[in-house]
Parts: C-alpha cells; structure tokens; sequence
C-alpha cells in the first residue's frame, strides 16, 4: 500500500510540474522549484570546528545530523593525521570527511568520487566551506587497471553509495540490485601517480562499498610509501577481507585497530562490517 501511494504522489507532482512549465511564469518557477533543495544548508559542530553541509534529501540530511556519531573511528583516525599531510580519500562521496580533513588538519586532500549524483554536491559542499582550494576532486574511479568499464549504481540519490566500477557485487560480495550505469575510464593508484601527476599520498582512506582488494591490487609502490590507511572491510565478504589483509601486509603496514559505530552492532546488515586502521611501523 505505500508503495502505490508513492507512486500516486509522484505521478501526481509530475503531472502538476509538468503542467506549471507550459504557463507563462512555468519555466521560472519550475527552476526556483528545481533549484531549492540546494538552497537547504545544516550546520555541523564536531569539537571545536563548524562545518556546513548541502542536504537537498534525505540522505544527505542523515548525514549530516550523524557526521559524530556514524564512524567516530574515521574522525578520530583523521585527528591523528599530521597538520599539511597528504590525504587520499577514496569514494569521497558528498565529501563529508573530505572537508573535516582539509579544514581541521590543514590536509591537501585529493577526492575520488565517480559517482555523477554525489559530485555536485561534493564540490558545493567544499565551496560553501572556503576549501575549493584545498581539495582536489577527480571525478574517476579507481580500479586494479585501466580500463574501460561500468560503474554500476543501486542508487540515483544525491548521497547515495553502494556503486561498483566494473563488478556487479556489493559491499558484502552478493549480487548488487543495479538500477542504473554508465561507461567511464577506471585507473590504478599507480596510474593516478603517473599520467594525471597526483601527489604520492601520506595517508589513505578508502569506503567504495565492496572494491577495496582491487583498488590496493593496483596500489604497487604508492602503497608501500603510504604511512597510514584506513579501510572499511566487510568481513561477511571472505575474498575481499583476505585479499585486503594479504596485500597490505606484504607492503610493510601493520593493522592496528578494526571498529564501527556503536549504530552498527547487532545489525544484519552492517554489523560485519569495519573500518580497519592500518599504520607503518616507525
């Protein structure tokens, strides 16, 4: 029964929506209507530093309002970092620990994030933060090869995650529910290093929902120069927890602490699932 009322709802919008566009005022107003959910702006306190956020949905809002208490581990792993350090984030998304980053450690932060919904809002979100400067977005996935393949996507959200480039399995290794793809480049690491003249980085966090073995398959040397990692494994999905251990292993880090949010304990779901801390022995 909801359903078929979301559907009603929704029909029901674009049938007004559509009738409003072909008045004389339509178009203007149709564009005040499209454009407002940017408009929508929160405010995020974590200690002593204010950030501020874009929540056009949901999901973005969600976010937002649990920016501390979603992955304390990811904040405090970031406190640690060294102030002006090199910092990858991999699948950036809308940018939420990308800005905490550059903003509370001073870090040149280099952002992958390929997916076409969270890249305004990734590039709003540094804007209305003063960190355009600071923050360099590449908007390409990150692969164990270059090559050309699919990012398949379970959602058309902006702030939507659970995407993979190249492979039609999610997070926990089962077969994604694909609803919508698109044809684009995927680079190693090491490509990123050498033909698009990103700096080694010092630190590297990395959540692309399912990738992660691959995505450090291709890391080689930039690895082995990496002092830091932190990584989220699902650890119900045996191929990617083994392959991540094993890898990382053999380029010198030490795993030194797994944890997830409180939220996530007991969860079907999720409550596999862990951001590991790897570090590299002085």
């Amino acid at each position: 029964m909801k359903s078929i009322l979301k559907k009603i709802v929704k029909n029901t919008i674009c049938f007004v929506l559509d009738k409003i566009k072909k008045t004389r005022i339509g178009p203007f107003l149709y564009q005040q209507i499209a454009s407002n959910p940017m408009g929508k702006v929160l405010d995020v306190f974590h200690g002593d530093l204010k950030l501020k956020f874009v929540v056009p949905n949901q999901v973005c809002e969600f976010r937002a309002l649990t920016f501390s208490t979603k992955e304390p581990e990811t904040l405090e792993w970031i406190d640690s970092i060294p102030d002006g350090s090199i910092l990858w984030d991999i699948g950036a998304n809308v940018g939420l620990y990308t800005c905490y980053a550059a903003k509370k450690r001073n870090c040149a932060v280099y952002a992958f994030e390929p997916s076409v919904f969270n890249l305004e809002l990734l590039a709003r979100n540094l804007y209305i933060n003063n960190l355009s400067e600071s923050v360099a977005i590449i908007p390409i996935p990150l692969s164990d090869s270059l090559q050309i393949s699919t990012l398949n996507m379970t959602s058309v959200e902006w702030g939507g995650a659970l995407s993979s480039f190249g492979q039609l399995y999610g997070d926990n290794g089962m077969p994604m529910n694909k609803i919508f793809e698109f044809k684009t480049i995927g680079i190693t690491m090491e490509d990123a290093i050498n033909n698009l003249g990103i700096p080694y980085p010092e630190y590297v966090k990395m959540d692309v929902d399912g990738i992660e073995h691959l995505i450090i398959k291709g890391g080689g040397d930039v690895l082995r120069k990496v002092k830091g990692l932190l990584i989220e494994v699902n650890e119900d999905f045996k191929k990617q927890a083994e392959d991540v251990r094993g890898i990382l292993e053999f380029t010198g880090l030490v795993l030194k602490e797994k944890r997830h949010s409180e939220m996530f304990e007991g969860s079907l779901r999720f409550g596999h699932s862990y951001n590991q801390i790897w570090h590299r022995p002085l």
